[in-house]
């Protein structure tokens, strides 16, 4: 009889021993989860978002260490963001900086882009450089691309007065871009932990590393992102020195 207590309190132990292990290692996990790259590094973070993230409640976004925002403004020639107007006001009234960007569609005649972007992205607003978001080449060839492309670019230099800042993602930037965007301020996504690596070795400003980040005030996901080395905010803020801006032809 007592060897079969001991075996019975032995069995106990053993099964408690696994349901301690088993939460122990839950909540290391969920700690793990809870702690983002802004946490753990000194260097400036922010964010992009767009309608799919829904309502952003930006009080509680403004509480976060995110020191900067890009909205989507546009898309081609008729998309426009239906949460940007909403997102900029709201973005503003609780201080973060922000700029705007749209995505380039290089089937679409560049100036009806423009168009739709200036319509939405007024200089008045923007605390940052308009962005470029470059992620096709709509199955034109690397040439027909990239005039297309620098053709825009130069359009939006024109009607802002800045060079842009342009985002696309490693891949296809070696691919499609390498040794042609000298001169322009890069924001590179890559969602690795490895920081990205451009072929033509040369240096970019801002790291887009996850798509799938989480902050106070966002349902879901969001895209995260931070400067590079010793980059820093100042380097994408949008000088008012024309606020007649809007001519461009």
């Amino acid at each position: 009889m007592g060897i079969l207590i001991l075996f019975i309190n032995f069995a106990v132990m053993i099964r408690l021993l696994i349901v301690i292990v088993s939460f122990l290692f839950a909540a290391s996990a969920a700690s793990a989860q809870t702690v983002q790259c802004e946490d753990t590094c000194g260097h400036i973070h922010g964010i992009d978002l767009s309608h799919y993230q829904g309502n952003v409640f930006w009080e509680a976004v403004s509480e976060t260490k995110m020191a900067y925002v890009y909205l989507k403004a546009t898309e081609g020639q008729n998309t426009i963001d239906d949460k940007y107007k909403r997102n900029i006001d709201l973005a503003h009234r609780y201080g973060l900086k922000v700029g705007s960007y749209h995505f380039y569609r290089p089937m679409v005649p560049q100036e009806r882009q423009l168009a739709n972007f200036m319509a939405q992205c007024r200089p008045e607003d923007q605390d940052l450089i308009p962005m470029i978001d470059i992620e096709t080449r709509s199955g034109l060839s690397n040439e027909d691309f990239c005039d297309s492309l620098f053709k825009f670019i130069r359009l939006v230099e024109r009607a802002y007065h800045c060079k842009p800042l342009l985002y696309t993602f490693t891949n296809f930037y070696n691919a499609n871009l390498s040794g042609k965007l000298d001169g322009y301020k890069l924001m590179i996504a890559q969602y690795t932990q490895r920081e990205p690596v451009l072929n033509d070795g040369r240096d970019f400003e801002m790291w887009q590393y996850t798509g799938k980040g989480h902050i106070d005030g966002v349902n879901g996901y969001v895209d995260k992102s931070r400067f590079m080395g010793r980059h820093v905010l100042r380097e994408i803020r949008y000088r008012h020195r024309y606020r007649n801006a809007h001519s461009y032809y």
